[in-house]
């Protein structure tokens, strides 16, 4: 998508808001968009089927509830350990790479540049998601695979309340931002705004709350059926 570039302060020319933002090195991506986003998909879709094959392969018995989590789970794998890990390690040069990962990164923050100036928020908030969250996410695709129910749900909890922690976090310190000092960090298009900062994140503000509820009624289960069999056992 074109997009009308603004120089900053440091004669570096890029597309992002605020426009007197400074991006350092900043290249324009050299590969159409939907060959990015594409090759991003395919990556996403090969390591989601693997995991998926995997598990299906070591306990043929999984259900079909069962494999719709794992595949959320090898998904948020995938995206903390490699894509948000990309930027964790790389994000004071991505800005001028061109490789898939920067290209993708330099995408998204046309709906927020925080990602292209170093913000010290989205640094930490990643950084705690690529060391933590990724790997209790692929944790998680193991416990369920291997039907380790107890641990299972310890780690799904976990991981749950991190994303909703997390998506409250990004969303509200943008809002906060934006209202009482009047910076945008996104471009005013509608697809910037609404498609990639609040739709592509909208997810993680929604199905952690499901997988929080299956959990929850999982735990009252086991809970109210060892209180019946205490109750048979005292004669009650």
């Amino acid at each position: 998508m074109s997009s009308t570039p603004y120089s900053t302060l440091d004669g570096v020319s890029h597309p992002y808001y605020p426009t007197d933002a400074t991006v350092p090195f900043y290249a324009a991506n050299t590969t159409p968009l939907l060959a990015i986003l594409f090759s991003f998909a395919g990556l996403i879709a090969g390591f989601v089927f693997t995991c998926l094959a995997a598990s299906k392969h070591v306990n043929p018995k999984l259900q079909r509830s069962d494999l719709a989590v794992i595949s959320w789970f090898a998904l948020c794998g995938f995206l903390h350990l490699f894509f948000e890990g990309y930027f964790v390690l790389n994000h004071k040069v991505m800005a001028g790479s061109q490789d898939l990962f920067a290209q993708l990164w330099k995408e998204y923050g046309l709906s927020d540049s925080r990602y292209l100036t170093a913000d010290p928020f989205m640094i930490w908030i990643e950084t705690l998601t690529f060391l933590i969250w990724g790997p209790l996410s692929l944790l998680t695709v193991y416990l369920i695979t291997a039907e380790q129910n107890a641990p299972r749900h310890i780690t799904q909890i976990v991981v749950c309340i991190g994303h909703l922690y997390g998506v409250a976090l990004y969303y509200g310190t943008c809002h906060y931002i934006e209202k009482y000092q009047g910076l945008r960090y996104s471009r005013p298009e509608w697809v910037y705004y609404w498609g990639y900062y609040a739709g592509m994140n909208a997810p993680w503000g929604v199905v952690p709350l499901l997988l929080l509820w299956q959990s929850a009624g999982e735990i009252k289960r086991v809970f109210g059926r060892a209180e019946r069999e205490e109750r048979v056992k005292k004669g009650l």
